[in-house]
């Protein structure tokens, strides 16, 4: 019974959030989506915050959330020297804070590592729908961004909870399994494919053949590494906030693998 309600609690909660997600793709702007996302960036610092630093740490904290709400806007400006300079002056900042709070009882130098790897690992990557969205035909690479994470995800959870026996990582995500990750892969190739065939038709299909396979085990690898970063605390999820998800961190760790595989394999690859 809790398995059904788990599943229902999905369902409730994921159905709404994709219908506004694809609203605002598709009517939006992409200002309006920088809002969004830099709103995402937000929350999602905000969970990072919590699991590696705890209480206090509160100049830290102030200090990722200052670059999440600049990181996102600077990347729709479309300066590429500005935003390395934002990424520069980040690290000089956050390292100089450091040294106005050491105590001989306080030296904690991680905490200049750990504000660093939040705002690589959050909003710089997030930003990189932004990046999608300036594309030519971007609010369709979006929508393949999507398709790969959440019908990949999709099949894995429904494979891995009929058919799944051998743990994939045991140590890092308990609940996952070789079999679920093959359900994953394929779900993810075969609907890569169909979107592109339809969708995006003059680009080859041996593309989205490769980007739904490679993808998928991207997005797979995404969601590992942000379940890695919860062990090392002792979590299960980021956060409530979103019943039978967990966190947004839950929601974003293998979107935000994919997005910057995909901007950078269209225009690396694809415009070539």
């Amino acid at each position: 019974m809790a398995g059904k309600n788990s599943n229902l609690q999905r369902w409730v909660t994921g159905v709404p959030l994709a219908v506004a997600i694809l609203l605002i793709i598709l009517l939006g702007s992409v200002e309006l989506l920088t809002i969004v996302i830099t709103g995402i960036a937000v929350i999602g610092i905000l969970e990072y915050n919590k699991i590696v630093f705890g209480p206090g740490f509160q100049k830290e904290k102030i200090e990722s959330v200052f670059f999440a709400l600049l990181i996102p806007p600077v990347v729709l400006l479309g300066n590429p020297s500005l935003l390395t300079a934002v990424l520069v002056f980040a690290f000089i900042i956050v390292f100089i804070a450091f040294l106005w709070k050491v105590t001989e009882s306080s030296f904690e130098i991680a905490s200049v590592a750990k504000v660093i790897f939040g705002i690589v690992y959050i909003p710089l990557l997030t930003s990189h729908f932004i990046l999608l969205r300036k594309l030519d035909e971007g609010i369709y690479w979006i929508f393949l961004v999507l398709v790969i994470a959440i019908i990949g995800d999709t099949v894995a959870l429904y494979v891995g909870k009929s058919l799944g026996k051998r743990k994939l990582i045991a140590l890092v995500s308990p609940g996952k399994t070789v079999e679920g990750t093959l359900g994953l892969i394929v779900g993810a190739t075969i609907s890569a494919c169909v979107f592109g065939y339809f969708l995006i038709p003059d680009v080859s299909l041996y593309h989205f053949l490769i980007l739904g396979f490679t993808g998928g085990i991207i997005g797979q690898l995404g969601d590992l590494c942000e379940s890695a970063i919860k062990r090392n605390y002792g979590l299960k999820d980021a956060s409530s906030l979103l019943p039978g998800h967990g966190g947004m961190l839950d929601r974003l760790d293998s979107l935000i693998f994919i997005a910057p595989y995909i901007y950078y394999y269209k225009i690396f690859v694809v415009d070539l």
